[in-house]
């Protein structure tokens, strides 16, 4: 389906608001035990998963040396910096340093965390503390993420909406995405569909959306 949008959007900064709740991953995209980089407008974060499954989302920063925490990797409920092999809980603080092993780390010692839900199938991260509940997707189940070289806010504008956590898409499969801002001209989408689509069409009508939209950029 070839869509005509009325004429090239652009908006300035990283969004026209920055949004409470923002989609990160699709659940099945992080298994328990795995850890990944992501952006949200200017902050990197690691967000991973413990060998139970429970989420986390941090700031991309090992307190000690400032390595990359999504470079390390999780032993159990905690997550290892790759560096010196520091080892940080649940809460974010350090509980194990192996080069004094023997050591209880200060408290002050913590990674910065965010607060990090799953809902409906994705992984949702706000940046700072909100009372706001976090989105919901309806009925709809998780297809795939998508890079696209627009600004969520351009995305949204050329679906005829206002930048939300959530747009709904005109047309068929009953299509929604979960916008993640990634920067003045970059976003994530994590495509949601009705249950009753067929994954590998749905998929390609994205693939299809994203190209007239960085077309259209």
């Amino acid at each position: 389906m070839i869509l005509s949008w009325p004429a090239p959007y652009r908006f300035e900064g990283l969004g026209a608001r920055v949004l409470d709740w923002i989609a990160v991953a699709l659940l099945e995209d992080l298994p328990a035990g795995q850890v990944v980089p992501r952006r949200v407008h200017d902050v990197d974060l690691a967000v991973w998963r413990s060998a139970a499954g429970e989420v986390q989302a941090w700031g991309d920063r090992c307190p000690h040396r400032g390595m990359r925490l999504s470079h390390g990797f999780v032993r159990k409920d905690k997550l290892a910096c790759i560096y010196h092999g520091w080892q940080y809980d649940l809460d974010g603080a350090c509980d194990y340093i192996p080069a004094h092993p023997d050591l209880t780390p200060p408290k002050t010692i913590c990674a910065q965390r965010h607060d990090c839900s799953t809902q409906d199938g994705l992984i949702w991260v706000a940046l700072e503390a909100t009372d706001s509940t976090v989105p919901e997707t309806g009925d709809r189940v998780p297809v795939r993420s998508l890079d696209v070289a627009v600004s969520a806010a351009d995305v949204a504008a050329m679906l005829g909406l206002d930048l939300a956590p959530v747009l709904p898409v005109d047309g068929p499969f009953d299509i929604a995405l979960a916008v993640q801002p990634s920067g003045p001209s970059h976003c994530l989408v994590h495509a949601v569909a009705g249950s009753g689509a067929d994954p590998k069409t749905v998929s390609r009508h994205l693939e299809d959306l994203r190209n007239e939209w960085e077309a259209a950029a």
